[in-house]
Order: C-alpha cells, then structure tokens, then sequence
C-alpha cells in the first residue's frame, strides 16, 4: 500500500532555520522524495493538516502547488494498482517527472553495456556493443524508440546481409535481438509504450536458423588422446585442456581455465558454470584425473588455478581475468588447429568444438534427462534442440533399411 504525503525534510535544515517542502511517497517501507523548490520554517507548517499556515506570505500558491503534487502522484499510483503494474516509489517519482520518457535508443544502449560490464558479462557487453554501434551507424542519427519500426528493422536486415562484408542469417538475428532487447527495457522503463513496439505477431519476426554443430568422432578423440606430443609444449597442453573440457561434458573453456586445485576433492570436483552461476558437481573421470596429476608439480597452493593461464591475472579485476580468458582461448585454438593439421583431422577444433564433440558422441547412448544435468540446461527442450544435431545414427539406419534392397 503506497503512502504519499507532504513535509518539511528536517534533516535538510538551512542556516536560516527554514526546511526543504518534499513529497515522500513510500511503498514497502521504500521511500522516495520530490523536492518542490520552497522552503518554509517549521511555525509556518500545519503538521496535523498538511498544508502551510496562512502565516506564510506564499500560502496560497504553496498549498495549490502542494495539491497539484500531490493529486499527480496518486493518478500514478492509481494506475499501477488498477494495471498491476507494481510500481517502486522511486519508479513513481520518475513516472511523475517523465524521468527518462526522453531517452533515445543508443542513450539506453550506452547504458546497457555498461550495466553488463559492471555484472561482469564482459562476453555479452563486447558482443552486443559493436552490434549497437553498427545500428547507429546505419540510422545515422539518435533514433527515439517510437522511430524503430518494422519498416525500418527489415531496410537494417537487407543492409547487414547485402554490404561489402554480408552476414549470415544467424548473425542479422543476432543484431535484432540486441533492439528487441533493449526495446523491452524501454518498455519496461517507461521510456516508451508497448503499442509501438516493433516485434512479434504482426511485427518483425526473429527467427534463428537451424544450426549445423560438428563434433569429432571417437576415432578423432582416440586419436588426440593415443598422440605423443612434447611435455611441455603449446600442442601438447592444448590438447590436455581440450580433452579436460571433453570429458567433463563440454565444460566451457572460461569454466576450465578458472578451476582451481581446491574445487577439486578426491575424485570429485565442484565448481559454478560462469554463464549462469548453476552449481556443477561430478565424478572426476580416471582420464580427467590423469590430465590434472600432469600439473601438479607446478601447484602452488589449494587456491592455484589447476591450468597456468590465469596465475598471472589479478583476482579481484574480473575484467583482467575475462581478457586473459579471451587471450588464452585464441592461442588454445591456434595450437588445436595445427595439431588437427599434423594428425590430417580435416574437421575445425576448437575449444567450443569439445561441446559439440561430447553431444555427437553421446548421441542417444544416455537418456536426455541425464544429458539435461551434465550440460545444466534448465529446460529439457533445449537439450534435445542442442541434441538434434547429433542423434542422426537412428535416421541413418532407418534410410539404409529402405534402400538396401
């Protein structure tokens, strides 16, 4: 239930002994204050009323300003009860004093990758900012939300697929989610109305490809595993991540390279997934134990990362650790590739590969409940999206069955 009332702030006395006059509105004991420019002293104030005495010079200007303040607050909170809306006091106040209502698409957007980069979304924030920057770029000017049409969303769609350097369809998607996105934070801010909303039914449709994930077979991973390479080297501890990644199934390379020797206890290690903090806990296979064991004699500590990437990097700066990540990943890469080239594996590894590898290999040899806990999908549905690609073993025989004759 919402409290609005008028009052001198007291706490805000000025040398003259006069006090601020603010509307306070509180809901859930959260309160937020509009001051209205006048200051009165506390003989000239009718506490039990709420209005200034006529011993002011100003009364009656004051109480009419006071009254109109007042009665605009209400209209507000009248309507986010009526609408179910569930507005702060803070959101109150702004909704009153139209508070962001001018805010352009790529003012929001500025503060949009900021807010990801304080979250520590540092992936997201680099990805989607270029994606805004070229938006702007192609609008060539600041754009109000209400000028982000269908219309206009379709002549940016045929830009980024017919430029010197077109992308793909997955890609254009991606640029449109980034508007839709940030399109619903505005509606949610208040900065603009759903009815101009430009996506959905009767707007533009956002719709992803299927796509086409290759993993490596299990000839290909007995080949990495059975391969001697230098102790040492930079093929050697690719290869070592990259099968560590695997056998944890499809760890992410940002998630390996952040384990430390104290996430790891017996045979069991325990660490959160960085894309989405959920908790994982397994078994250590006898062959991820023996790929950490090589890297013992170079611990320095239960809190030493188990992996040198990151021994250099500051803990306490999540943008250092996100870059040396970055870093780290390119040059995991680079030595992947001219490893497959020194084994003739003419498939494209790379670390994000181990994933796709472990969903091919896997294929339909563990029921899809057990599938959804090792990846940490939080709905079945999208484990047997992400599976589609690879459970084809069925849909071969039954094709072979048909034309064997």
């Amino acid at each position: 239930m919402a409290s609005i009332n008028v009052l001198p702030v007291k706490h805000k006395k000025k040398d003259d002994d006069t006090y601020p006059l603010a509307v306070r509105v509180t809901i859930n004991r959260k309160s937020s204050y509009k001051y209205l420019g006048h200051y009165i002293k506390l003989k000239d104030w009718d506490e039990a009323k709420a209005r200034v005495r006529k011993s002011h010079p100003n009364s009656v200007r004051l109480n009419n300003l006071i009254k109109k303040k007042l009665t605009e607050r209400e209209d507000v909170v009248l309507e986010s009860d009526s609408n179910r809306l569930g507005f702060s006091a803070s959101q109150i106040k702004k909704e009153v004093d139209g508070e962001g209502r001018n805010t352009t698409f790529f003012q929001l957007g500025e503060q949009y990758i900021s807010d990801l980069r304080k979250a520590g979304k540092f992936n997201q924030a680099n990805a989607d900012e270029p994606r805004i920057n070229i938006f702007k770029k192609f609008s060539g000017s600041e754009l109000r939300f209400t000028e982000i049409t269908e219309g206009l969303l379709r002549k940016f769609k045929t830009h980024l697929k017919s430029q010197e350097n077109p992308v793909n369809e997955t890609t254009a998607m991606n640029y449109l989610v980034v508007i839709r996105t940030l399109f619903n934070r505005a509606i949610t801010d208040r900065i603009v109305e759903a009815k101009y909303y430009p996506f959905g039914k009767g707007g533009m449709q956002i719709k992803f490809p299927e796509s086409i994930k290759i993993g490596l077979e299990e000839k290909e991973i007995k080949q990495l595993e059975e391969t001697k390479l230098n102790v040492g080297r930079g093929q050697w501890h690719a290869r070592n991540v990259f099968l560590f990644s695997f056998y944890l199934a499809g760890a992410r390379v940002a998630d390996v390279l952040k384990l430390k020797w104290s996430d790891v206890e017996g045979e069991r290690i325990t660490y959160r997934m960085g894309k989405n903090n959920k908790p994982v806990s397994f078994k250590l296979p006898a062959k991820a134990l023996a790929i950490i064991n090589l890297y013992e004699d170079v611990r320095q500590g239960e809190e030493d990362y188990i992996f040198p990437e990151l021994k250099v990097a500051d803990p306490n700066n999540p943008r250092d650790v996100h870059r040396k990540v970055r870093n780290a990943n390119s040059a995991l890469n680079k030595s992947l590739k001219r490893l497959a080239t020194d084994l003739e594996i003419k498939k494209n590894i790379s670390m994000h590969i181990s994933r796709h590898t472990f969903g091919n290999i896997s294929g339909d040899k563990i029921p899809i409940q057990q599938l959804q806990k090792l990846y940490r999908h939080s709905n079945v549905s999208t484990t047997i999206g992400y599976q589609a690609s690879f459970m084809s073993k069925d849909l071969d025989d039954a094709l072979e069955t048909v034309i064997d004759f």
